[in-house]
């Protein structure tokens, strides 16, 4: 499974993002809620719609997944998930469970294939509108945002004015629109193999010893702190503090911390990096606890679709 055009699969944030390293898929990114507002049902942009849409609630056997191509969108997510992708949202836990509060639970357990046809090519952003669209009009779906004071990591630098010697400017790596062969197994050693090979899509797959190695290129640090949350299990969110702007191309590689289980047996502390180690050493960042207001989207209400 690969997603394409920078949208991201809908099955549930980081339980599904770590789901899918775990098998060494590539997976496209949205940006979390950082700080900026979240975009809203009643949006002053005009209404875009799709040509042609179909909504079924799928076979429990049906793989999740989510592909964009030619202005064909496909997908099998809960609804939940098609919010994520819609309103451009990675939510930590605590802000899903804030989001669904006052939803049944079917909106993040069962599942619905949607097949749409949008009139041309439409950009990222035209889609999610489009799906706005489609999820108001199928669901019933009506969202609203609030603007909270929580507890968040803020990300910052290790030493002023220094970045580490794996999150580098984008202008000093190969544009986005050369062609670059995909990588298995990338690095970020040269032109070749630059890791990910495509920007704007956050690529996490498998190394020895438990680690993963993440990348995304062509970012914002707001994107990057948003993409940290996602894999390192932080508890919650991350924004940026780096005072840094401009895009960036970043690798990280490290040894995730598991989850309500012991650490495998079979790998030796001299071979564990921590996520913090990693943003020290190859990044030259480091995460602080702090505070900090953030919007976050809540979900009114919710029916379940008729089929079509």
């Amino acid at each position: 499974m690969k997603l394409k055009s920078g949208i991201l699969a809908g099955t549930g944030g980081v339980a599904g993002i770590a789901a899918l390293v775990g098998l060494g898929f590539s997976v496209a990114a949205v940006q979390a809620q950082t700080g900026a507002a979240v975009p809203s049902a009643q949006s002053p942009v005009a209404p875009q719609t799709f040509e042609v849409a179909s909504i079924k609630q799928s076979k429990p056997e049906t793989p999740p997944g989510e592909t964009l191509e030619n202005g064909r969108y496909t997908a099998n997510l809960t609804l939940f998930g098609y919010i994520e992708t819609a309103y451009n949202l990675m939510p930590s836990r605590d802000q899903m469970d804030s989001m669904l509060a006052h939803v049944p639970k079917w909106v993040s357990t069962d599942s619905f294939e949607i097949h749409a046809l949008a009139n041309g090519i439409p950009t990222k952003d035209q889609m999610r509108l489009m799906l706005q669209s489609l999820l108001a009009a199928s669901f019933r779906l009506e969202v609203h945002t609030v603007t909270v004071q929580v507890p968040v990591l803020a990300l910052v630098l290790e030493k002023p004015g220094e970045t580490g010697p794996k999150l580098r400017p984008h202008s000093e790596g190969p544009p986005c629109d050369v062609h670059l062969p995909s990588q298995t197994q990338g690095s970020a050693g040269n032109t070749a193999d630059v890791f990910p090979a495509v920007c704007e899509e956050f690529t996490a797959i498998p190394k020895p010893n438990n680690a993963i190695l993440v990348g995304y290129r062509n970012g914002t640090m707001d994107r990057i702190a948003t993409l940290l949350t996602s894999v390192g299990h932080l508890g919650g969110s991350a924004i940026d503090r780096t005072g840094l702007s401009g895009r960036f191309d970043f690798t990280l590689e490290f040894t995730p911390e598991p989850k309500g289980s012991p650490p495998e047996q079979d790998v030796q502390p001299e071979f564990r990096t921590t996520l913090q180690e990693a943003l020290r050493e190859q990044l030259g960042l480091k995460l602080k606890a702090t505070k900090a207001p953030l919007d976050t989207l809540v979900v009114d209400h919710a029916e379940r679709p008729s089929e079509n």
